[in-house]
């Protein structure tokens, strides 16, 4: 005798359907794969990563999109790295410009005595 809440099993497979077409198991898993896994720009990987670290954006998570969080991390450090290089080579143009500069402009640049006078030494 059957249990009042069990459920038939069919010996039939399921039907497996993608949009309006019935579709085999093989094409099925990749429809579900192409609209679950993947996402514009962006590539599934495995990495190694310190439990400290996962622990760290799991707790700022809380316990939902850390994986999200860490992605954003690395594009920060990317950020940062792309926003130093920048500064640096900008800087160090404008030093060269400064320092290349004839003595005549670089003595206009120093500030000036009271009344174009030099000071008395005293």
């Amino acid at each position: 005798m059957k249990a009042a809440n069990s459920i038939p099993i069919s010996e039939k497979p399921p039907r497996l359907r993608v949009g309006l077409k019935d579709v085999d198991r093989a094409a099925f898993s990749g429809a579900i794969r192409e609209r679950l896994g993947e996402r514009p720009g962006k590539q599934r990987v495995s990495i190694m990563l310190d439990a400290a670290v996962i622990a760290f954006f799991k707790a700022k998570a809380g316990g939902r999109g850390y994986q999200t969080l860490i992605n954003q991390a690395l594009m920060d450090a990317i950020q940062t790295e792309t926003l130093e290089t920048t500064l640096r080579r900008v800087i160090r143009s404008e030093l060269g410009a400064s320092q290349d500069a004839p003595p005549a402009s670089r003595a206009a640049s120093r500030p000036h005595s009271l009344h174009g006078r030099e000071p008395v030494a005293g």
